[in-house]
């Protein structure tokens, strides 16, 4: 079979106005960016304030693989497959993140006959809107290290001299990092404002890092706003640091959120696209699920109900981290919760599952697992249904999508949709790789019957619950586990949140995706753990606490052999390598 790349390029795409015209866009609502993207315009959502909404459909996985387990590509797949069948089908994903496309994943763009187009130019820059999060993080991040550098050298006559009010920022209080879009672990701990001896024109001295850009609050900000309004509210809500009196200093306090807003109003406007059959696509926001919520936004939700019947999103990694977050953080901000959900599994995730084989990040997938291998399967079996369980926990009907490889074996396949059979569940073999809408047309079908049924939802935890309480909530009934342990520093952080008055936000928790609970090495279906807390962080723009477990990072580092050694241009210019 041809590379995703090459099927790509090779594709007949339409002209974006085009694709426009057919979602019901009004050629006034659009901004091209070249021939294959656009932005849509606010004004669409004012036009079509009192349309009907569409269904809402959020595709989750099993515990995934360092390879993933064709998320992405189910995602546009069944898309194409609910067009096939008569269906006003968009898919809305999350934009990628260079950090990953140079680091370990290369594109993410879906794959084979079910992915996004033109690919090179979804996985690189895109519209600029990545870029745009960085340069707002980052003037935030200057903005108040040149706040407390100038309160402190001027004292008391920095109020009549500036005219702004003197806000006693505590300098070992600055909590905002700055923020770049690439991997680099050199950055996650860094001393700044360096002065030689007896000068202090570079400012005041302190100890700061760097997040990787899918981290920044500005980026899960993006994707829980609903409009333009409501990003400007939400920017200037974020806490920057504190006083020495212990109380908050927001964007807001300092006067840099409208400033911000500038930078990231035209960010805000969702990106069109199309997939290889001609889907629209709503490109926008990308947090990641492991250290952020994991969705794309709610914006494009949001036009995205207001033009088709059954709108296809996905939750970052397994249905503990991005199905979860959207369940609970998402819903919440959107007011809008999925009608039915899609769990994708495949024969290799089960047997990665199993515990029987060693996988790497970077490091290729060992032959072997693709062997058949009914007790690999069979031991894997229980992350399936736990998630399974853990989705239907929710009140959401459930659909599981077997993602065919070209390795999988017919038996197996049969094997594996008898036992979800056999719990109960709906479940269909997907070849949307391969065959694109084709290969996902008994996928986009069961789908629709799912849909026929009412939906239940539920959250998980009461929002207005003690953060103890809901954090012990995520341990035990999110993953499984016996409860949670705090560290002094988040025993401290958690007192100092609830006496703030921010006890009543819902919870982000940073978690790895390798496993249900917070240890990588616990594969299947695991029980009796304790899920550490090491700390507690603030995203009152966003909305939630942000709990860091285990030894999950907000900074990745590049592995010993990065996905950038592949990627290059050919003489005429052509991007390549961003597919291997």
């Amino acid at each position: 079979m041809r590379s995703d790349l090459t099927l790509s390029r090779q594709a007949k795409l339409q002209p974006i106005q085009t694709i426009a015209e057919q979602a019901g866009i009004l050629p006034e609502e659009l901004i091209p960016y070249g021939e294959h993207k656009a932005k849509i315009r606010f004004s669409l959502l004012d036009r079509l304030a009192d349309a009907p909404q569409g269904k809402l459909v959020l595709v989750t996985a099993i515990t995934p693989t360092p390879l993933g387990e064709g998320k992405t590509v189910t995602t546009i797949g069944l898309a194409q497959g609910l067009k096939r069948v008569g269906q006003r089908a968009m898919a809305c994903i999350r934009q990628p993140s260079m950090g990953p496309v140079f680091g370990v994943k290369g594109g993410a763009a879906g794959g084979g006959y079910s992915q996004v187009a033109p690919m090179e130019e979804l996985n690189l820059h895109l519209t600029g809107d990545i870029h745009a999060v960085s340069a707002a993080h980052n003037l935030a991040a200057a903005a108040i290290d040149a706040r407390a550098f100038h309160e402190q050298k001027l004292g008391d006559a920095f109020e009549p001299k500036t005219g702004l009010p003197r806000l006693d920022i505590d300098p070992e209080r600055i909590v905002w990092n700055r923020v770049v879009d690439i991997n680099d672990r050199t950055l996650r701990k860094i001393t700044i404002g360096h002065n030689a001896p007896g000068s202090s024109a570079n400012g005041l001295e302190r100890e700061s890092g760097f997040d990787i850009t899918a981290a920044s609050e500005l980026m899960a900000i993006l994707a829980l706003a609903k409009d333009l309004a409501d990003l400007r509210r939400r920017l200037g809500r974020v806490v920057l640091a504190y006083r020495h009196s212990g109380e908050p200093v927001s964007a807001e306090d300092i006067g840099v959120a409208g400033a911000m807003a500038a930078i990231l109003r035209d960010a805000a406007q969702p990106n069109l696209m199309q997939t290889l059959e001609g889907v629209p696509t709503l490109v926008h926001a990308g947090p990641f699920a492991n250290i952020a919520h994991g969705n794309s936004s709610i914006i494009a939700d949001r036009m995205a109900l207001r033009l088709a019947d059954v709108v296809v999103t996905e939750g970052g990694f397994g249905s503990d981290m991005g199905f979860e977050k959207a369940c609970n953080i998402k819903a919440r901000a959107a007011e809008r919760h999925p009608d039915a959900a899609v769990v994708v599994a495949t024969l290799r995730g089960l047997k990665a599952n199993s515990d029987k084989y060693d996988l790497r990040p970077g490091q290729p997938m060992p032959e072997a697992i693709f062997a058949p291998d009914t007790a690999a399967l069979e031991a894997g079996f229980a992350n399936l249904e736990w998630h399974i369980n853990n989705v239907k926990g929710y009140g959401i009907p459930t659909v599981v999508a077997i993602n065919r490889f070209p390795q999988d074996t017919d038996e197996e396949l049969e094997w594996l949709a008898r036992r979800v059979q056999a719990l109960g569940a709906s479940v269909a073999i997907s070849d949307a790789f391969s065959r694109g809408g084709a290969g996902a047309e008994q996928l986009a079908e069961r789908v629709l019957q799912a849909l026929g049924q009412p939906a239940e939802f539920k959250y998980l935890y009461d929002v207005d619950a003690d953060l103890t309480t809901k954090l012990t909530t995520l341990a035990q009934a999110g993953y499984g586990g016996e409860g949670i342990a705090l560290s002094q520093s988040a025993e401290s952080d958690l007192a100092s949140l609830t006496t703030l008055g921010f006890g009543h936000l819902p919870l982000c928790m940073a978690k790895t995706p390798a496993s249900i609970s917070h240890d990588p090495g616990l594969k299947g279906a695991p029980s009796g753990f304790t899920v550490p807390v090491r700390a507690l962080r603030l995203c009152a723009g966003a909305g939630f606490i942000y709990a860091l477990t285990g030894n999950v990072m907000t900074m990745p580092g590049l592995s010993e052999r990065p996905a950038y050694l592949n990627i290059d241009i050919d003489d005429e210019g052509q991007i390549i390598g961003i597919d291997e």
